[in-house]
């Protein structure tokens, strides 16, 4: 987060777990974004992100513009370096910094 504070975005996360579940491991991981809910799995089959054989969303990232664009999708989230990947590619678009 501290390489994507640079730039002017907002981050989310978003799991088919409860809200239960999504907060304890939100909290236990730190996370200074909102994590949200999606137990219905709606939000995931309307984005193309859940994978049907086992129930669980996709770990992909979506960047949508300020206009609501959808700019690129990272289909192939690395964890590890994530952050810094994905500061990477907000550079090579152009979106702007504080």
């Amino acid at each position: 987060m501290s390489v994507l504070s640079q730039f002017k975005v907002q981050v989310f996360g978003a799991s088919t777990d409860p809200v239960e579940l999504n907060r304890q491991f939100a909290e236990k991981g730190k996370y200074p974004f909102p994590l949200l809910s999606d137990p219905e799995k709606g939000f995931a089959k309307a984005w193309g992100v859940l994978n049907e054989a086992n129930g669980f969303a996709r770990r992909w990232t979506y960047i949508i513009d300020d206009q609501g664009v959808i700019r690129h999708i990272d289909q192939a989230v690395k964890p590890g370096s994530h952050g810094k990947d994905l500061a990477a590619r907000l550079q090579e678009l152009g979106i702007p910094k504080k």
